[in-house]
């Protein structure tokens, strides 16, 4: 026993679209809302702007530390010593020597910063170089570059910052030398699989052909097609050099007094904690915000880049499924 199907009515719901044989879709919109694409955009979206907000509530005022109308963020008033948040002046309260705590993060938050940023740069430039030279070249300098990665990583990185710290000082420049080489093996080897698969593109070899040599082919046609990649990898590695700086100043390594950073903040209130939460709970808080916004803002913009869509104002060809789809959504 057969049945036969009949064919669509040309006033058939809008919600459906038409096979090629005119036959009603099983697709419908909210099917096409719901495929992993149009999901991963939103995704991408919400984490972009949710990190966006996370990052831009600590840099602003971090940034703007010396135009708002703050109390000095070294001047002590011991009458007024540990007053709680919300108390008259002081939005955040004060620490045990009667030190406004709002100016003290936010002046502390420069250094940090500014540590976190030097580190963070210093390393993808030394990280895109090397692993780029390494993959490309590959050989000696990929045996070379490769070797030292595994040298580095196998080193417990906390020891090994502080015994550099112990051997040269904890002075910013080298903390902020200290940080960046301990990450430059991640962008390294980031870069370094990325130009191994770059390499083998027709591209690179029409440029040999033309007469390129290798140093001009990585510079030029090379590197400016995965630093785009290789620059994510940078941007949430800010959020560990931030990591890194608080925990170093926390042991005492960090940048000495008059230099308030984060982690010195934290370290001078953790006497108080059971007393006056305050002095360890802000910063602490701060630090957070900082490394849940870049990491938001990373992974939402590596997915961005992973996903594929149509650009908009472009046109689909007629007769495709995709078109007739579209129609019936």
């Amino acid at each position: 026993m057969t049945t036969a199907l009949r064919p669509a009515a040309s006033g058939g719901s809008s919600s459906r679209g038409s096979s090629s044989d005119g036959r009603p879709s099983a697709v419908t919109a909210r099917d096409l809302a719901r495929a992993t694409a149009p999901r991963q955009q939103r995704g991408a979206r919400f984490k972009l702007w949710a990190g966006t907000i996370c990052t831009a509530l600590v840099v602003l005022p971090v940034a703007l530390a010396g135009l708002l109308p703050l109390p000095d963020a070294d001047a002590q008033d011991l009458s007024r010593r540990r007053l709680p948040p919300l108390s008259e002046g002081h939005l955040f309260g004060t620490d045990q020597l009667g030190r406004d705590l709002l100016s003290r993060i936010l002046h502390g938050g420069q250094v940090s910063l500014t540590v976190g940023i030097l580190a963070v740069l210093v390393s993808g430039l030394i990280g895109i170089a090397a692993g780029a030279a390494a993959g490309f070249f590959g050989g000696w300098v990929d045996t070379v570059v490769s070797r030292l990665l595994e040298a580095q990583l196998a080193l417990p990185l906390l020891m090994m910052l502080l015994l550099v710290v112990a051997l040269f000082g904890p002075s910013v420049t080298v903390i902020t030398c200290v940080i960046a080489i301990a990450q430059w093996p991640e962008v390294a080897r980031l870069t370094r699989s990325l130009v191994l698969v770059e390499r083998e593109k027709p591209y690179v070899a029409a440029a040999r052909v033309l007469g390129l040599r290798g140093w001009s082919v990585l510079g030029r046609h090379v590197i400016p097609n995965v630093i785009r990649q290789a620059s994510l990898v940078v941007l949430l590695l800010l959020a560990q050099a931030v990591l890194l700086e608080s925990a170093l100043s926390f042991l005492g390594a960090g940048p000495q007094r008059p230099f308030a950073t984060w982690g010195r903040i934290i370290s001078d209130g953790q006497d108080y904690i059971t007393t006056s939460w305050w002095l360890v709970t802000l910063p602490g808080l701060v630090i957070a915000l900082l490394v849940v916004g870049v990491n938001l803002v990373g992974d939402g913009l590596r997915d961005r880049t992973r996903a594929t869509k149509t650009p908009r104002g472009a046109r689909i060809p007629r007769g495709t499924r995709a078109a007739r789809l579209k129609k019936g959504a």
